[in-house]
């Protein structure tokens, strides 16, 4: 049978099987359930196995009592028949085809059907020699768009990385079994770029602090999710995880964990930055220690001097003290147990990691400017989620139960509007039936204000998908481009600008239209977007699941800069949807923002005067 299956094996199973009945043209709410279930096993904080052998597969979100007998199927013995059947009808080039921007299923099947293509090779000739453009559907532009596709999926494959939605429940895992496998280990912690919640990850850096390291490897190396060791030393071993991600653990003596910490976090640029300012100060800084560059015979014959570990903090100035001065010699290399003792030698706040990428934030730090970062504590609701009205999997009541669990003062229902099809969207007499029901629910909810919009469609045109009187009436309007993504720059960005210019828009939700791993961004120009956003008070939105987190850290600075508000959403579709928001708030921390720069960090009361307000 091979290597046993693990998450990503069975994952990837579902989401074939979703893929091959898509293009097949099967229902779209049994494509759909695959896919929640592959995303929702891609995500588990547990090898799936354990799970299984708890006789808990019908418990994980999506799977149920349907899909779990393929899950034991699969994982019993490394085959699944129903699968391998779908393969006979649908070869897998033809699946591979819906990576590719721009192609979907009927793009796919008729690619396939009509031309023979059965992989993204025989595309891109097929692109090249400019035989797309006959197929029915197709044309020169669409047949130019696929090839651009082709590109961008090249460019991801050869990338390597992982979307961190995908890698950081898998890194979260790999830490909890090695505590519990290893109870020598003192602390452990993601670094690397996960520790700075970039959006994408090459590989997974992991580090612990134990007084002897031996233990603490042999039980990394014994893993269930390990499939193969690359190297292993005293101090680092390197394996291939069963997702193909590689992820590496050092191990470190307890009292310098706070350099190492802070070494291996990153980034690169950062840590350049850092130790040009230790060598400013008289200091050689490296993953474990603070050393002094020359020895000082006056501090070592007074007996006065004080090791920085003892929380003395050097000197600071612009990016160094004045010319001429030193910071105190020290006699021996200081090591750190706390890396905010290792900022302090150096002049510093702590400076969290989101920000650790070399854009400014040593001089803030320097110069006292470093924000107060928003914290998921200071959220105060959430303005873009569905329920059953649409796409969604939560009724409107319980939607609203997750949400004050969360503590939430206020919650906006936003279900898709009636022109896009594929979600259910809602038609006017059916958001007159959800107002009627919603009223029974603010009764049962009397602590949670809860707001009713709509997730508007942005037409090809710019037009949106209700008329303006009936917007009007909304408590908040989110407008959203789903489909034509692939329209010219400047189309696309008119079309969103008309979008904004609307007086009854509130919010426009993941700008961008990215889904990480799978669809390249529009040609959308965001920075004319963020401009025209300024101008007429749309707030933007942070879109938290984790394969969008749309906007992105760069953008959304810049609307920081122009002063237009975010709110950070999770887009929930289901109750559980709405844990998904730390990613949500990472973004926005490494975009420098603040509760004054999030609208849904705001009291109830200014925020719906500010909703208020725009119509």
């Amino acid at each position: 049978m091979g290597e046993p299956v693990g998450n990503n094996e069975v994952a990837a199973a579902l989401q074939e099987i979703g893929d091959i009945l898509e293009i097949q043209g099967e229902n779209r709410f049994r494509v759909l359930g695959y896919r929640r279930a592959a995303e929702n096993i891609r995500g588990l904080d547990r090898d799936i196995r354990q799970v299984w052998q708890e006789a808990g597969l019908a418990g994980i979100p999506g799977v149920g009592e349907g899909l779990a007998p393929k899950i034991d199927e699969l994982l019993r013995t490394g085959h699944l028949a129903y699968l391998e059947r779908l393969r006979e009808k649908v070869p897998p080039g033809v699946v591979e085809l819906l990576a590719v921007p721009d192609v979907g299923p009927a793009k796919a099947r008729a690619m396939w059907e009509r031309l023979g293509i059965t992989g993204v090779e025989a595309a891109e000739e097929a692109a090249r020699a400019g035989k797309l453009r006959d197929l029915p559907g197709f044309g020169p532009k669409s047949e130019a768009r696929i090839l651009a596709g082709i590109e961008a999926f090249h460019r991801q494959r050869k990338s390597g990385r992982t979307p961190i939605g995908v890698a950081l429940p898998m890194a979260r895992a790999l830490l909890a079994q090695l505590r519990s496998a290893a109870p020598g280990i003192e602390r452990a912690e993601v670094a690397g770029s996960l520790r700075r919640w970039r959006d994408t990850i090459g590989d997974v850096d992991l580090l612990a602090a134990a007084a002897d390291p031996e233990p603490v490897m042999a039980a990394f190396r014994a893993l269930p999710q390990v499939a193969q060791v690359l190297l292993s030393g005293p101090t680092k071993t390197s394996v291939r995880l069963r997702t193909g991600m590689q992820a590496d653990l050092r191990v470190v003596e307890p009292g310098s964990w706070g350099t190492a910490l802070q070494y291996f976090t990153g980034s690169q640029a950062h840590g350049v930055e850092l130790r040009e300012l230790a060598l400013r100060q008289g200091w050689s800084l490296n993953e474990y220690a603070l050393t002094p560059l020359l020895p000082s015979a006056g501090a070592a014959s007074s007996g006065a001097v004080r090791h920085p570990a003892e929380n003395e903090p050097g000197p600071a100035g612009a990016l160094g003290p004045a010319e001429g001065s030193r910071a105190p010699r020290r006699a021996a290399p200081a090591t750190f147990r706390d890396e905010d003792a290792l900022y302090a030698a150096l002049g510093l706040p702590w400076i969290p990691p989101e920000l650790r990428e070399a854009q400014g934030e040593i001089r803030a730090a320097q110069q006292g400017r470093l924000p107060r970062l928003i914290t998921l504590g200071d959220i105060r609701g959430q303005l873009h989620a569905h329920s059953t009205y649409s796409d969604g999997k939560g009724t409107l009541a319980e939607m609203a139960a997750a949400a004050r669990a969360h503590g939430y003062e206020y919650f906006a229902f936003t279900d898709h509007s009636q022109s896009l099809a594929v979600t259910g969207g809602m038609t006017v007499e059916a958001w007159r039936r959800q107002q009627a029901e919603l009223a029974m629910v603010r009764a049962r909810f009397p602590d949670l204000i809860i707001l009713q919009g709509a997730e508007v469609e942005v037409r090809a045109d710019g037009a949106l998908d209700y008329p303006d009187d009936f917007l009007a009436g909304m408590d908040v309007v989110v407008a959203a481009i789903h489909t034509n993504h692939r329209q010219p720059r400047d189309q696309i960005t008119q079309r969103a600008i008309r979008a904004l210019r609307n007086p009854h828009v509130d919010v426009l939700a993941h700008p961008s239209g990215r889904l990480l791993g799978e669809r390249e961004p529009s040609e959308l120009d965001l920075d004319e977007v963020i401009r025209v956003a300024a101008e007429t008070g749309v707030i933007l939105e942070i879109n938290a699941h984790p394969q969008r987190l749309d906007l992105n850290d760069v953008h959304a600075r810049r609307a920081i800069e122009l002063g237009v508000p975010l709110c950070i959403n999770t887009d929930a579709h289901t109750p559980g949807d709405l844990d998904l928001l730390e990613y949500g708030v990472a973004v926005a921390r490494r975009a420098w923002a603040t509760p004054e720069h999030t609208a849904n960090a705001w009291p109830a009361a200014r925020l719906l005067a500010y909703l208020g307000a725009r119509h």
